[in-house]
């Protein structure tokens, strides 16, 4: 590890340096920033406001260092200064901050929170309104770099690196870590630009990190070069950027600038800082970097009247940005249901079919070929020739490697396509998924397991972040990654390792839910998630994966399911039965002798429900079966759209047979008390055919 202070940093010639452009840009920041604070804010124009000042001249110069076509850049809800170097329209940043049509978002997500997809130059990656989650989506960028680079051989990546934007209290989170984890232990070519302000709103950096200073505390940490100095001096901060990215770009390793700077304004425009002392504010504005950034270039790169006509130029520029955003109007409401999954408008940047992927030609009818296979040799087997036919695909996870995963699914996968397709994590299940949305922007088919499905509560944020790319960025972003999940009982249960919970994926916008209860569905599921355009939560039953009844036949390497279509495995007339996952046997086992529908969903996001519609108005009474929780289960949502779509047509109360809210208990016969039986589903069929 390397440790640098500012006056060992490399010396850049002033010549290196576009002066001119610097400072416009920085005095543009500050016209955009004036506009919002004493007009548009108080006309209540603009609802979130979060200033720049301070902040500005360092990231304008990390701005115009980043050059490369595969540049990317990840940062927060100060970073304006950033975009504006890297070329966005100052139009589309006032229109983004005032919600108007256009802009980031189309008025869908504040200001604030930025991207800017450029296919032509360095991207800035869609940012979170999350503290700390923008570092784990930044190194998975930096991955699928190296991995365009080495195991692909793109020339055009060379020189490309992935640059995160972090101030003091980011340092905190898991986030952060997870990703310098990452960035380490893979000698990734990633930039952590961290700016301390001293303050994360009001904690000051002393509670985040001991000392209050990162890049001390990180003196020890192995692989990682860190460098910090004054943001607020011109030259300084010029020299120490650009000596970052240089490294970063010529050693392929990470490194973390820390550059303090002063915060001007509040945390937001609310924000009085009254926790600040009336000396600590003198102090800060006297480090103010646009005064210092004058003294630097006056009179000695350029005159005083120049200076001022540069001032009036970009005052110029933020009117008549401001004039443009106001005349554009608010985007159409019936609009804002749109690209929650992908419609057949493609996005701008992500995802495999961005760059021109053409899946081969599929049936949902299959072909068997030779013995019954168990789901886990199925899915393995499906993972295996989508790793053959397509090199964007990687596969990774905690134990997924030479073990082959806890539950064996992945065995042999390293050994066939090696460590860079099939590789380890560290643990972190935040950064699984948030480095699988970084790989999944860069146009790579990203395949995490999530060992467990209650080990995904740590990646909580980032999957809910995952599935609104699409939409909050009105479609010029997209991350379809495939997330595996092993979950539910098996022989016992447990509260850590046995939960289902599907619903709460369900009730994140914009995934798609896979529930497989046997191996050709399984592979048919699995091959359409990897081959489409949405993230997808695949998830695998652990009672199923080796269970005798779920074993199917191969049904072909061209074999894929649509999602939205439900199976019947039974038909019949007195009765619909409404299942998915591990209880589709069982129910089938209970209508054994009776007329029923079986009805196994297959996909709860989206679900069949003209099918379940169909059916019930046929048989005139239902009953939905499920492992998880019967309290907001995913089985109410289903009652209640009968209820409101198919209730004249019911002969009886619509029933539903679940566990009861508890978590899943350990000790088997508490655990067949617990999870619905097809003793107990028959039971339940009987009672309501006798109603």
């Amino acid at each position: 590890m390397a440790h640098l202070s500012m006056a060992k940093g490399l010396h850049v010639p002033e010549a290196d340096v576009d002066w001119k452009r610097i400072a416009y840009l920085v005095q543009l920041s500050r016209a955009l920033d004036e506009l919002e604070e004493t007009r548009l804010v108080p006309e209540k124009k603009v609802l979130y406001q979060f200033s720049a000042r301070g902040h500005d001249m360092a990231q304008v110069m990390l701005g115009c260092r980043l050059t490369e076509r595969h540049d990317a850049v990840c940062g927060y809800y100060r970073s304006r200064p950033l975009l504006l170097a890297l070329g966005i329209d100052p139009a589309d940043a006032l229109g983004s901050s005032m919600a108007r049509s256009g802009g980031y978002s189309d008025g869908r997500d504040i200001g604030a929170v930025f991207n800017f997809p450029n296919l032509d130059g360095p991207s800035a990656l869609p940012m979170c309104g999350g503290v700390g989650t923008q570092y784990t989506p930044t190194a998975g960028w930096a991955q699928a770099i190296e991995y365009f680079r080495r195991t692909l051989g793109r020339k055009e990546y060379e020189r490309a690196i992935a640059v995160v934007l972090g101030g003091d209290g980011s340092v905190a989170s898991n986030g952060f870590w997870s990703a310098l984890t990452i960035a380490t232990t893979q000698k990734l070519p990633m930039l952590f630009y961290i700016e301390d302000n001293g303050f994360a709103i009001s904690v000051p950096s002393t509670t985040q990190t001991p000392g209050g200073n990162i890049a001390s505390n990180l003196s020890g940490w192995k692989d990682l070069t860190v460098m910090e100095g004054d943001g607020c001096d011109p030259a300084a901060a010029a020299r120490l950027t650009a000596e970052a990215v240089e490294r970063v770009r010529d050693a392929r390793a990470p490194l973390l600038l820390r550059l303090t700077v002063p915060r001007l304004e509040g945390h937001s425009f609310q924000d009085t800082q009254a926790y600040k002392n009336e000396a600590l504010v003198r102090d800060e504005w006297e480090r103010d970097p646009l005064a210092k950034l004058r003294d630097h270039l006056v009179p000695a790169l350029m005159t005083a009247e120049e200076w001022n006509a540069t001032a009036r130029t970009a005052v110029t520029a933020a009117e008549q940005a401001r004039a443009e955003a106001e005349a554009r109007p608010v985007a159409d409401p019936r609009t804002v249901t749109r690209h929650v999954f992908f419609d057949g408008d493609m996005q701008t940047m992500g995802g495999q079919h961005q760059a021109g992927y053409k899946a081969p030609e599929v049936t949902d009818e299959a072909a068997p070929e030779g013995g019954r296979i168990n789901m886990v040799t199925a899915i393995r087997r499906t993972l295996d020739h989508e790793l053959s036919i397509n090199k964007r695909v990687v596969v990774f996870g905690e134990d997924v490697g030479p073990k082959g995963g806890v539950h064996a699914v992945t065995l042999g996968l390293q050994e066939r396509f090696g460590p860079e397709r099939v590789f380890d994590t560290s643990l972190s299940e935040e950064g699984i998924v948030g480095r699988a949305v970084g790989m999944a922007l860069a146009g790579l088919v990203p395949v995490p397991e999530i060992q467990f499905r209650k080990y995904a509560e740590p990646a909580s944020e980032q999957i809910n972040d995952c599935g609104t790319i699409r939409w909050r960025t009105n479609n010029r972003f997209a991350a379809p990654i495939v997330l595996r999940m092993p979950g539910g009982f098996f022989k016992c249960g447990d509260p850590w390792h046995s939960q289902t919970n599907e619903v709460a994926f369900v009730h994140q916008p914009g995934w798609k839910v896979a529930v497989p209860s046997n191996a050709e569905d399984a592979v048919g599921l699995l091959r359409t998630a990897l081959r489409g355009n949405d993230p997808v939560i695949f998830f695998e039953h652990r009672a199923m994966l080796d269970h005798p009844w779920a074993r199917r036949a191969y049904p072909g390497d061209g074999f894929a399911l649509p999602y939205g279509k439900a199976r019947f495995t039974r038909r019949g007339d007195a009765i619909t039965i409404v299942t998915w996952g591990a209880m589709v046997h069982r129910c089938e086992e209970a209508a054994e002798g009776t007329s029923a529908d079986v009805i196994d969903l297959r996909t709860l996001a989206p679900w069949d429900r003209e099918s379940v519609l169909s059916s019930v108005r046929r048989t005139r009474r239902c009953m939905i079966v499920h492992e998880d929780l019967g309290t907001a289960g995913f089985g109410a949502e289903i009652a209640a759209v009968l209820a409101e779509e198919a209730f004249i047509d019911l002969d009886a109360p619509i029933s539903r047979l679940t566990m009861p809210d508890i978590p899943s208990p350990h000790n088997p016969a508490l655990l067949e008390w617990a999870v619905p039986t097809t003793e107990r589903i028959r039971s339940k069929m009987e009672e309501l055919l006798s109603y």
